[in-house]
């Protein structure tokens, strides 16, 4: 019975991953003390990961949702297929209060790519892609 709940306790201080993931950060190192219900580790599973960009007001109007692109990155070899998720209805970065032809050039907007989830590893958080519009299949 004490060797049932020994296992029984060892058991309650193992935590195991929700789902096959690259850790991204580390909060906590061995020896340090943690409290109940505090994460130890972040975790980046292949398919939360995107690549966020920024697009020129000017070329908005040719984006769209589903849209296919192709991702690029130092050392990623093939482009990387994605398709546009999310874009952002409100301009990231404003110029100052006064609008104009001049100013409304510096209007950008947030965009994301999802990869799919097969080639969501190959890239890094943070890493700087190229961003382009996916070629036609011939």
């Amino acid at each position: 019975a004490a060797l049932a709940q020994q296992q029984w306790r060892e058991q309650q201080k193992q935590q195991t991953a929700p789902a096959d993931a690259v850790v991204a950060d580390t909060y906590f190192r061995v020896g340090e003390w943690v409290n109940a219900g505090v994460p130890v580790v972040s975790l980046l599973p292949p398919g939360a990961v995107r690549a966020r960009f920024f697009v020129p007001e000017a070329e908005l109007g040719a984006l769209k949702l589903g849209q296919p692109v192709e991702l690029r990155c130092d050392g990623c070899g093939a482009p990387i297929a994605a398709r546009i998720d999310f874009i952002a209805t409100r301009a990231e970065y404003t110029p100052p209060v006064i609008y104009s032809n001049a100013q409304r050039a510096r209007l950008v907007f947030m965009v994301e790519a999802r990869p799919d989830a097969k080639d969501g590893g190959r890239l890094k958080p943070g890493q700087p892609v190229d961003v382009r519009p996916a070629r036609a299949a011939s």
